[in-house]
């Protein structure tokens, strides 16, 4: 079950093509950066992740470096996804998240597992939102 959104934020997103040695699919290489909300208070990101085209054309998808900045802490987080990409030249992902942190004002996001949406559009304007599972 899902609890309320704590979370969106606005990223862009550069994208490289990588060798991903499986199936002879194309992988990329994605890094984005932005900024929103999250749990109530303003913050910037930035994150790296892969992504490996399955034989089906779906994706796989997984962040091994994140973080969330604000002026009451920093966060650090990994998530992994699937996606699928959209008819209009973008790809959209769903999965979930886990988070780190010493910040009293953000220690809400340790010990616990959120589910995610990433939309992203062609031009690489991206849009995620997390939900806390309860």
């Amino acid at each position: 079950m899902l609890g309320n959104k704590v979370g969106s934020m606005i990223l862009q997103e550069t994208s490289k093509p990588i060798d991903s040695g499986k199936y002879g699919l194309p992988a990329m290489e994605t890094h984005n950066v932005g900024g929103g909300q999250l749990l109530g208070h303003d913050v910037g990101t930035r994150a790296s992740f892969t992504a490996y085209m399955r034989p089906d054309g779906s994706w796989t998808g997984h962040c091994h470096a994140g973080v969330v900045m604000c002026t009451e802490g920093v966060a650090t987080f990994k998530c992994d996804g699937v996606g699928n990409n959209s008819e209009t030249g973008g790809v959209s992902f769903r999965g979930g998240a886990i988070f780190e942190t010493s910040s009293d004002a953000l220690s809400e996001l340790n010990g616990k597992y959120y589910m995610f949406t990433y939309d992203a559009d062609a031009e690489g304007k991206a849009v995620w939102e997390l939900y806390p599972c309860i």
